[in-house]
């Protein structure tokens, strides 16, 4: 039973990293209707430019980051100008299509300008068992992935506040609502995407940093923005509290299943299971546990 629980809370902390990077689709999605596909490429940036200002230039991490945010701050901004706005009020398709080709160019500038190679990025916060859970319930629970999970968990509180208490944010909510009836009441719909893609950015940035501390900074990361896509089909495209609970779920649910299912199929099923869960919940519930049903009139 010890075991079950090691997994079971194992798996869901991973998901709480997965919900991550869930939440920084679900802001460009909820306000603009446009599925980023660049979210991964931005992760990979983020941590990328990060951890070479630690290599090449020496920094301390604590300096590096801020700097960090602020160039991610800078590239939302530049994408929202150079590539989004030009689009406005064109077919969602090819606002798709240009994400497409934005995730492409952003994976080729970071490489042209840090490098290919892995980096190692080493976070202040050690990969070894909490010993009290050991010592207690004789449980191995990753005192980096409670951490984690801890700062996923203030960044998930303080976009809530930044949505439900600040001017911003009730701009937000009503641009997410109804574009046109945003525009009537003169609301900058320019103005809010530029601030939405800005914290897509820094969202980006933390998940590469906790993503990149585990795995190691390389071009892998960007494929972690494909495990969000389960994520985000049980949650809800437009629900941040859904991006939550799906990635609880999928965390869990592929850690026991590779534990439990797997070797009775030969293993290897925690890269894909997730999907197949996925594929399974939309022929029940399309629109997610959190999603706007949407009825189609014929």
């Amino acid at each position: 039973m010890n075991f079950f629980f090691e997994v079971l809370i194992g798996g869901l902390l991973s998901g709480v990293m997965y919900a991550l990077v869930a939440i920084g689709f679900v802001l460009i999605y909820k306000a603009s209707g446009v599925f980023n596909f660049a979210q991964g490429a931005m992760v990979f940036f983020a941590a990328l430019t990060c951890v070479g200002m630690v290599d090449k230039f020496g920094l301390s991490v604590w300096l590096a980051i801020p700097i960090t945010i602020v160039v991610m701050i800078v590239l939302g901004l530049a994408i929202e100008r150079v590539v989004l706005r030009p689009l406005v009020n064109q077919p969602e398709i090819t606002l798709f299509m240009a994400t497409i080709g934005l995730a492409f160019f952003i994976e080729g500038l970071a490489q042209l300008i840090w490098g290919s190679q892995v980096h190692k990025l080493e976070l202040p916060i050690e990969d070894v068992p909490l010993q009290f859970l050991l010592d207690k319930f004789n449980i191995i629970v990753s005192q980096f992935d409670v951490a984690a999970a801890g700062i996923c968990a203030l960044l998930v509180t303080a976009l809530a506040l930044l949505f439900a208490r600040t001017k911003v944010g009730r701009a937000l909510r009503a641009v997410a609502d109804d574009h046109q009836a945003a525009l009537a009441v003169g609301i900058p719909l320019q103005r809010i995407w530029a601030v939405l893609w800005s914290v897509a950015g820094m969202v980006a940035l933390v998940a590469g940093l906790l993503w990149g501390a585990r795995n190691g900074v390389q071009f892998a990361l960007t494929f972690v923005a494909l495990k969000a896509l389960p994520v985000l089909i049980l949650g809800g495209f437009t629900s941040m509290p859904g991006a939550i609970v799906g990635g609880l779920i999928i965390g869990a649910s592929e850690k026991l299943a590779e534990v439990y299912i797997g070797p009775m199929v030969g293993g290897g099923i925690e890269g894909w299971f997730p999907y197949v869960l996925a594929l399974a919940f939309l022929l029940v519930r399309p629109e997610g546990l959190f999603g706007e049903k949407i009825i189609r009139r014929i």
